[in-house]
């Protein structure tokens, strides 16, 4: 079985592994996009990216700075209890044998997650536009031989997914940052296999205080050829967070 569909570059087998373990290592910090394998890998996918600066955005709102810190501060002990992040896989679709991705995969809490749900007949892919993330979640996934884990170094406008690649994505506390949402989450379908499922999870807010109210969210998402599947309030008991799942109409 290949990885993404058929996708030339990489396969769950041996040569995937190879691939991996070289990637991970080799992504320095400071804006680059790596050394080796995992420039390559960069480089082949955002030969395939569409240019969202192409798309007129329409959308006028303020955005939060993405988070650049402690990446340690996401891994507090009882964040799986509190996301119930079991049930929001389940509610995605992701089960042994998918391909999912974690967009702005921060320390890859969820990544790790993903890897060990999907299993090797599966794969996950962490994008991050933080070249440190990158280098973070590639180390870890070395260290806890997360063999079906690749990186991806997205753009602010993109995340160079590979085309027709994952059968789920999960954005978690992120689409807030996003700075031009519409033409974003439009490049992302191109990453979409048919009847994928797009889960973000947020909290109410103005745009700049990292949060995002959920009806804008779901207006931007009609907006970028999305319709919403699902709504959920459980990832979080003060009733700020929302769970909100779309597919491509």
């Amino acid at each position: 079985m290949t990885l993404f569909g058929g996708s030339p570059w990489l396969g769950l087998g041996r040569g995937f592994l190879v691939l991996v373990l070289a990637a991970v290592v080799c992504v320095p910090c400071g804006g680059q996009t790596g050394a080796g394998t995992q420039r390559n890998l960069d480089k082949a996918t955002a030969m395939m990216s569409t240019s969202a600066d192409a798309a007129q955005d329409v959308t006028q709102r303020p955005t939060s700075t993405p988070y650049s810190g402690d990446l340690s501060i996401f891994e507090y002990p009882d964040r799986d209890k509190k996301l119930q992040i079991d049930r929001v896989m389940d509610l995605l679709g992701i089960v042994a044998g998918k391909n999912v991705a974690d967009i702005g995969a921060g320390s890859g809490w969820f990544t790790v997650r993903a890897s060990r749900r999907v299993g090797p007949t599966g794969a996950v892919i962490a994008e991050d536009i933080n070249p440190v993330a990158i280098e973070y979640i590639g180390k870890r996934a070395l260290k806890e031989d997360l063999s079906n884990v690749r990186t991806v170094l997205g753009s602010a406008d993109d995340p160079r997914l590979p085309a027709g690649s994952v059968d789920a994505v999960l954005m978690l506390k992120v689409y807030h940052e996003i700075a031009h949402p519409v033409p974003t989450m439009k490049v992302l379908q191109k990453a979409l296999r048919p009847g994928a499922k797009v889960g973000i999870i947020d909290r109410n807010g103005n745009g700049a205080d990292h949060g995002l109210n959920h009806d804008v969210v779901v207006k931007e998402m009609g907006q970028a050829g999305y319709k919403l599947i699902g709504t959920y309030d459980f990832t979080k008991a003060d009733g700020q967070d929302y769970f909100l799942i779309f597919q491509v109409r």
